[in-house]
This record gives structure tokens, C-alpha cells and sequence, in this order.
């Protein structure tokens, strides 16, 4: 049964109302920072998964999902200040440098779990960053060249099945360790940051309409100069997603227009933007849980399950005892520490939601905010596609 975009944003709705509502039932949610997106999409994809078991299998349009990401991005975009991208720059390079290295580790432990379970050891980049880092949109890409030019068969439901369940444990495992760092050594958000996503918990905001309609108007030129740069790039032979190019839009947005237009009241850091950011994030996010189908995944169960144990492991380690002290290990530390873990094992929405329950419990943190996005959505994807390549070509030889 194909669920149309109405139906399907009435129940990605519903979901989400559902992930709140359990997190508000159950304190060990909260406590560990389980994004409320996460929580009741979890539990959706188990019942939908149940009701195939009966014959009633549901599709769900992806109309409005895709949608509410470019929205969200956009709405990044437009809180971010020329001056806070000087000021994260250092954060940025580290983040970057350590992150690109982690892709070539990433891909390699895929391949020599491949080679463990005498599996086509290019089978291993689709248990790797080819899923992990890159997400569905990312196997897509790089499933066909594998079984086609390398031999791996089944590859799209390897990747697929990969990427669905790295998404799964980004998004429970990065606010419990981000929170675990936050409470262990002491940390606070300063004192004068501004929202951005994270909406902190008890926190009453003020909006107005017409802080909505400027809200509306800069998302909507936004994304309309965002598509032409998508568009123009694609021309040039770059490959963007168009959530990348309506970020960088809003940014440009943000910042220009105030000095052609001086009486113009740009939104970022009002309440008004944080809401449609928590809003469209949640949506996103509740919708893109609820259509996992758990029963793709066939004889692989084993190799693909005990490959995500060790990349997991392995992971936690990089992002505690590496990124988070390399970082500088303070409060904006912790909470990119949250989105690395799920942009490293999910995607950037994940990393995203992650890092907006941590902030909805301690605090804002508009640097990482800044960060993540660049680095995960942006530089990392780019690096992907270059280290996938490098790694193939080695093994060639």
C-alpha cells in the first residue's frame, strides 16, 4: 500500500507526537538524550515491520520529507553569522582533518571484516563510509559501480540495510556519550550564546506573525537562490546536494542583505527560527525512521551486524578519546562530539537531531550548529567520494 504525501506527513506527524510523548513517559530517554524523533520512528518501524509480517506492507512518499531537509538546512544557513564561521574555523580544520582521517579507517575495518567472513572484499566500503558517512543517498551512488565493476553481489541491500541500521545507532548512541562527557566533566554553554536549534527544555519564546513572515520570506528566497546554485554547480560538473547549496544560500542571505537593506531584521538567533529549525528537523527525521524496513536484510544479517558491532566500537573510541579532546574539551565539544558520532554513523539529519536533544537539555551551542553542517554535509561528503576512490584503487594493485 503507497501512502500518499498527505497521509504520509499525517503519520510522520503522529510519530513524532508519539517520540515526544514517550520521552516525556520515560525519563531514561531524556536522561540520555535520545532525540524524540528517534524514539517514536524506532518504534513505528517496528510496527510497520510487524503488519508486513501479515501482509500489509506500507510505502511512504518522500514529497514532504525532502522537503522539510532543505527547509532545515536553510534555516541553519540563515543563524549563522560571518563572524561565528571566522570564530569555528580552527574547530572546522581540526574537525575536518580528523574526520577525513577516520574515512580511510572507516573503510578499511569494512573491508578486512569482509575478508574475516570470506566475503568479496569490496563488500567491506559498503559496511564502511560508503553507508555510513554517506547515508542512503551515498550507497545509491556507489552500489551499482561496486556489483557492476567489482563483483559485489547484492549490493544495493547490503548498503541499504548498512546505512538503515548505522542510522539506528547514530542516532541513540550520540546523545548518551555526549551527555556522559557534558555531566563528567562539569560542563556549561556560555552565558551569551544565542538559540539556534537546540531550544532548551522549560524555555518559554516569544514569537510574533511577523517574525514569521520574515522567517518564511528568507526560507523561501533562500532555497529559490539555493536551486539556481544546485542547478549552476550541476552545469560546472559539481554534484551538490541541494540541501548543501540552500545552507550556504541562507548564509549568504543572512548576511548580505542587512547591508543593502539596513532596516531589514534578518532572523538568525530569533526564537522564531529555532522553532521552524526543532520543527522541520523533527518531521524530517520522525519521517525518514518510520520508513526503515528491518526485513531487507536476507542471509548478510550476520556480516553486516557484526561489522556495524566493531565500526561502532571503534568509533566511540575516535570520538571520546579523539575528536572530543582534540576539540578542547568544553561544552561546544561535547554537543559536536554528539553529531559526529551521528554523522559518522548515520547521516547529517541524525547528527542534527542528536545534538538538538542535547541542547534542548544543557544549553545552546551555536558553534556546533555552525560546524556540523559544513563539515558533515559539505566537506566530508566531498572527501567520501575521493577516499572511496583511493582505497579502490589500491586494492586494484
Amino acid at each position: 500500500m503507497e501512502l500518499d504525501p498527505r497521509r504520509t506527513i499525517i503519520i510522520g506527524i503522529l510519530v513524532l507526537l508519539l517520540g515526544k510523548y514517550l520521552n516525556g513517559r520515560f525519563p531514561l530517554l531524556r536522561r540520555f538524550s535520545i532525540p524524540q524523533p528517534v524514539t517514536g520512528g524506532l518504534v513505528a518501524s517496528l510496527l510497520f515491520a510487524l503488519l508486513h509480517l501479515v501482509g500489509i506492507d506500507l510505502s511512504f512518499s518522500n514529497h514532504f520529507r525532502d522537503a522539510l531537509l532543505v527547509v532545515f538546512f536553510t534555516a541553519i544557513g540563515l543563524s549563522t553569522e560571518f563572524s561565528s564561521i571566522i570564530r569555528g574555523g580552527r574547530i572546522l580544520f581540526l574537525l575536518s582533518i580528523l574526520a577525513v582521517a577516520y574515512l580511510f579507517l572507516q573503510n578499511y575495518v569494512g573491508v578486512l571484516m569482509a575478508l574475516l567472513f570470506g566475503q568479496n572484499p569490496h563488500m567491506g566500503i559498503l559496511a564502511g563510509a560508503a553507508s555510513l558517512q554517506g547515508g542512503h543517498g551515498n550507497v545509491v551512488a556507489w552500489a551499482p559501480i561496486l556489483e557492476h565493476q567489482y563483483g559485489v553481489r547484492h549490493a544495493m541491500e547490503i548498503g541499504m540495510t548498512s546505512a538503515t541500521f548505522g542510522l539506528i545507532f547514530g542516532g541513540i548512541l550520540g546523545g548518551p556519550v555526549s551527555s556522559r562527557l557534558i555531566d563528567r566533566y562539569r560542563l556549561d554553554p556560555s552565558d551569551d550564546e544565542e538559540i539556534t536549534v537546540g531550544v532548551k527544555e522549560g524555555s518559554h519564546l516569544s514569537i510574533d506573525v511577523d517574525s514569521m513572515l520574515i522567517v518564511l520570506l528568507m526560507i523561501a528566497l533562500s532555497v529559490g537562490l539555493g536551486i539556481y546554485l544546485h542547478d549552476w554547480a550541476a552545469q560546472l560538473g559539481f554534484t551538490l546536494p541541494l540541501f548543501v547549496t540552500c545552507m550556504f544560500s541562507g548564509v549568504l542571505l543572512s548576511n548580505v542583505l542587512p547591508l543593502a537593506i539596513p532596516r531589514l531584521k534578518c532572523p538568525h538567533g530569533s526564537p522564531t527560527l529555532a522553532i521552524v529549525s526543532d520543527l522541520s528537523l523533527g518531521l524530517f527525521l520522525a519521517m525518514a525512521m518510520m520508513g526503515l524496513r528491518f526485513w531487507e536484510i536476507g542471509d548478510r544479517a550476520l556480516f553486516i551486524f557484526s561489522t556495524l558491532f566493531v565500526q561502532v566500537l571503534i568509533l566511540l573510541v575516535f570520538a571520546v578519546f579523539v575528536v572530543f579532546r582534540a576539540l578542547g574539551r568544553n561544552y561546544d565539544a561535547a554537543v559536536i562530539t554528539a553529531g559526529y558520532i551521528g554523522s559518522s554513523l548515520g547521516a547529517t539529519p541524525t547528527a542534527m537531531a542528536n545534538m538538538a536533544a542535547v541542547t534542548q537539555r544543557y544549553g545552546p551551542s551555536p558553534m556546533a550548529f555552525m560546524v556540523i553542517p559544513i563539515a558533515a554535509a559539505f566537506i566530508l561528503q566531498l572527501s567520501n567520494a575521493v577516499v572511496i576512490q583511493i582505497i579502490l584503487n589500491l586494492m586494484k594493485g
